[in-house]
């Protein structure tokens, strides 16, 4: 088996304990954020996983989403347009 098809495999497996704990919202946006940034959704699943198996999530809702998803995001800095 190459690395690339244990790495498809592991996120197979990761993507079946995900899902089981995440509402019917949460995996609608999860969808549409795998649809949209395929790395975002990796880490995401990764990050997700870890607090599952670690016991901090029971389920998951769209809100607890949200919230994981903006810790994820990097800060921005204020964007400041001068004219000369």
């Amino acid at each position: 088996m190459s690395e690339e098809e244990q790495i498809q495999e592991q996120i197979a497996q990761l993507e079946g304990i995900v899902k089981q704990k995440l509402t019917k919202e949460a995996l609608l946006r999860l969808g549409n954020i795998k649809a949209a940034h395929q790395e975002k959704y990796v880490q995401l699943l990764v990050v997700l996983g870890q607090a599952i198996q670690s016991n901090e999530l029971e389920t998951v809702d769209d809100t607890q989403l949200k919230e994981i998803l903006q810790k994820m995001a990097p800060e921005k800095k204020p964007f400041n347009m001068r004219r000369a």
